[in-house]
């Protein structure tokens, strides 16, 4: 009988009042799935800030839900970082998923502010040394656009783990093959930290294909076919490449899933009843 898997998910922060109402819609159609965590975005640039930090209090307090905030190095001078940290400690935030963050659209590249965070490396061991937090971190198990090839992402979450990391998510990935090599890799190189694979069920084929292509990970042309043949049945095509490849994963040894909702929360809470998670 295959293992139930934990679970956690991520939502994007409201950026009015028509998508907070769809947040909350999302969870509460998620957090009785009981998740061991749940973490909330920055937009690029650390354009949704503000709009984070209000999120995670509010589904701490009022849903009772572990919250990893994301904190990034963009734009911000490393004591306004630390001070953000310091407020996500004091309402009772005590997990922060740590990122250098994507630069905002048209500034050509990360240019890290003149007293702020270099990058991810530098932010990781500020916020290990407050003792505060339990750290999680980005993982590329397609090699990151800006790395010189898939040796460099390893070398480098292991500075992130050396840094004070306690664990890993990864970018989504369409074979689980994929995530089962970068794991090989890392073991190789010495990590030790567990890392959890990131699971996109795919709402939009098109949506996915850009999103991909702009972090850098391999679009899988047989999906081409497999979507332009689905036609009115996309969703339940989703539904099911999800929760074949999350059932490969963990026949594989994987005991964490990551879901990526994009605040859309009925193909994830599929996979997860087709995996034998169910509301509690």
């Amino acid at each position: 009988m295959t293992k139930t898997p934990n679970i956690s998910f991520e939502f994007f922060p409201p950026k009015n009042m028509a998508a907070t109402f769809g947040l909350f819609e999302t969870v509460n159609a998620l957090h009785d799935l009981n998740p061991g965590f749940v973490s909330v975005t920055y937009g690029a640039g650390g354009t949704t800030r503000t709009l984070t930090h209000e999120a995670v209090e509010l589904l701490h307090k009022k849903f009772g839900l572990n919250v990893a905030a994301h904190l990034t190095c963009v734009d911000a001078t490393r004591e306004e970082t630390l001070a953000i940290a310091d407020a996500y400690y004091d309402a009772g935030v005590t997990e922060l998923v740590a990122l250098r963050g994507d630069a905002p659209q048209g500034a050509g590249g990360f240019k890290p502010h003149p007293d702020g965070f270099a990058n991810s490396i530098e932010l990781i061991e500020a916020l290990a040394q407050t003792g505060k937090f339990k750290l999680r971190v980005g993982a590329y198990p397609d090699p990151h656009p800006e790395a010189a090839d898939e040796n460099a992402d390893v070398q480098f979450l292991k500075r992130k783990f050396d840094a004070g990391a306690d664990s890993a998510i990864t970018q989504f990935f369409f074979d689980p093959d994929t995530f089962f090599r970068f794991r090989d890799r890392a073991e190789a190189a010495g990590i030790t930290g567990k890392i959890l694979p990131g699971i996109l069920p795919i709402g939009s084929w098109n949506g996915v294909k850009k999103f991909a292509q702009s972090c850098g990970t391999p679009v899988p042309t047989h999906l081409d076919d497999l979507y332009a043949k689905a036609g009115e049945n996309a969703e339940q095509l989703s539904i099911d490449l999800a929760t074949e490849m999350c059932e490969k994963l963990i026949a594989g040894g994987v005991e964490d899933l990551h879901f990526y909702t994009l605040n859309k929360p009925h193909l994830s809470k599929a996979v997860c009843a087709n995996l034998g998670i169910n509301p509690a």
